[in-house]
């Protein structure tokens, strides 16, 4: 499904959006006002893009630890995801989610978890309760490379195949499994081959290109929420810093890191929509200084906000009584 002119726009918005929020919340954790640590999604900005905008409203996504840039692309608001990243009350989950548990369930955000490969099963589930009520939903799974190793991807994609249900596998290969590189767990040159063995098709696309991403997921959206099924894809992309607040990423080659870099995200949309006339220069510059006066605000609006108090702390939590 090609990319129409306002497509475009939304797509450099979007892209721009997270990149923005990603960059606003590594000068807050570099002031040590965000709790434990984070796993920024900078660099991988087109995918969540490219997915997400390729989504309804109440379609679904399934996070991972690095989720801040699906949440925001899926349409969270701002406020409260800066909010949720500082342990404050007015987060998303008031506070108590944080980074590699943020969520916003009314902008179709199933949730974000730390353990990898997790999220996977929890999409199959999603997947399975939109096919029996009959809502046309679809759920975009994302995950890593190193996810791809683990037992709960090969047990969700043939369940997900066995079933036909409607979800995407979006598998973020930024070549680095924390410090392990793709080429150390995996004997293939691209991941999305390995959907052949549960009969589901799949397409590896440039997962720094929005508008590659954007027209591969289009056309796996509209096959599953026309009863076809799953589909894979893979998209290529390397993240700019660390794994983590504590990772220099010494191991990369400073030859690999100047190639990727030069291929910035932002920059690859905003000159496709430039290119096809869906942008100008000047709109470019006027929706940057809207977009970081947003991220602005909402950091200023979690820096005052206040912390859940003690007497909350078992509110909202949950056992089975058997």
């Amino acid at each position: 499904m090609e990319a129409s002119k306002e497509t475009l726009v939304d797509l450099y918005k979007t892209t721009l959006r997270v990149r923005l929020f990603e960059e606003k919340v590594w000068d807050l954790f570099s002031q040590n006002l965000i709790p434990g640590t984070v796993h920024l999604y900078l660099g991988q900005e087109a995918v969540a893009a490219g997915v997400c905008c390729a989504l309804r409203e109440d379609d679904w996504v399934q996070s991972t630890h690095r989720g801040h840039g699906h949440v925001i692309a899926k349409g969270a608001d701002t406020k409260a995801a800066m909010a949720e990243l500082l342990g404050k009350v007015t987060g998303s989950c008031k506070g108590k989610g944080g980074s590699m548990h943020i969520t916003e369930f009314s902008a179709g955000v199933l949730g974000a978890t730390g353990v990898v490969a997790s999220g996977l099963p929890i999409a199959v589930g999603a997947a399975l309760s939109a096919q029996m009520r009959g809502t046309k939903e679809v759920v975009a799974c994302f995950f890593g490379d190193g996810a791809s190793n683990n037992g709960t991807f090969g047990e969700s994609l043939n369940m997900s195949s066995i079933w036909n249900l409607p979800v995407i596998w979006v598998v973020e290969n930024n070549l680095y499994a924390m410090g392990t590189p793709i080429k150390m767990a995996c004997p293939s040159k691209d991941i999305a081959i390995r959907a052949d063995g549960y009969c589901i098709p799949s397409e590896v696309v440039d997962g720094n290109n929005a508008v590659e991403v954007y027209e591969a997921v289009a056309k796996a959206v509209s096959r599953a929420r026309n009863g076809n099924g799953p589909t894979l894809i893979e998209c290529k992309t390397y993240r700019h810093k660390g794994h983590s607040r504590f990772d220099p990423a010494k191991y990369r080659p400073k030859e690999e890191e100047a190639e990727w870099l030069g291929r910035d995200a932002v920059e690859i949309i905003q000159a496709i929509a430039i290119n096809n006339g869906a942008l100008t220069e000047e709109t470019a510059a006027e929706i940057r200084s809207h977009l970081q006066k947003e991220m602005d605000d909402a950091a200023e609006y979690a820096k005052v906000s206040e912390y859940p108090s003690p007497e909350t702390a078992l509110d909202d939590v949950f056992t089975v009584v058997s």
